[in-house]
């Protein structure tokens, strides 16, 4: 049975979050893909999970043993949320740009996943498995545009998930979100439109690769 390791971050809910209508296709057309499947959900915005202290941190470098009940507590936290992307055969993460960057409570999750020796280092534990980042954003960082050096979540998830966790990255970018609530950017409506259109195509197309890769 397969499993889907689902992750959204945005503080909007619903069709108010690009972000998550994008996700929810996804999700949809792999479950149509998987219809026994499993799906592993974190909602960061509503269920935040704990940001890394300082027993999780040094918890991860001790011999279990030796923990202290703080220590202990705070890794069996990071744990479950590790074992979770272990058993995952494919990962989905929404990940809206704020300020430049993830969410807070995006980077909190991977501090608590990324762990030398485990799911970081020479051997990944979670190696290979696909994720599918749903990186949305108000204006546009595309390549040749005035503000691609500020675009901070496609470079930093990659080098996260991609070199730091070993998994294989593949992005769906929904741009220009802000243009219909932000009268400055009415002109760029329509390409707000097709930017949605095509993230909503990319999510049913790439959910359905997922599921040829692993019955192959």
């Amino acid at each position: 049975m397969a499993t889907l390791l689902h992750i959204d971050s945005s503080v909007f809910t619903g069709e108010a979050s690009s972000s998550r209508a994008v996700t929810a296709a996804f999700r949809a057309h792999w479950l149509e893909q998987h219809p026994e499947g499993t799906v592993v959900y974190h909602d960061l915005a509503a269920q935040p999970v704990p940001h890394i202290t300082a027993e999780a941190h040094t918890a991860g470098f001790a011999d279990p043993a030796s923990h202290t009940p703080e220590q202990a507590a705070a890794f069996a936290e990071r744990i479950r949320l590790i074992e979770e992307l272990e058993q995952a055969d494919a990962v989905l993460i929404g990940a809206p740009m704020y300020n430049f960057t993830i969410p807070s409570t995006l980077k909190a999750w991977l501090d608590n996943v990324i762990l030398m020796g485990r799911t970081a280092g020479e051997a990944p534990s979670a190696k290979g498995t696909p994720v599918t980042v749903v990186a949305s954003r108000g204006g546009s960082y595309a390549p040749g545009t005035p503000r691609e050096p500020f675009e901070y979540v496609q470079n930093y998830l990659t080098a996260a998930l991609g070199a730091g966790l070993g998994l294989t990255v593949d992005f769906i970018v929904p741009e220009l979100t802000m243009a219909p609530h932000n009268p400055a950017m009415a002109e760029l409506v329509p390409l707000f439109e097709a930017s949605r259109d095509r993230a909503l195509e990319e999510a049913a197309t790439k959910a359905k690769q997922l599921a040829e890769r692993s019955a192959a």
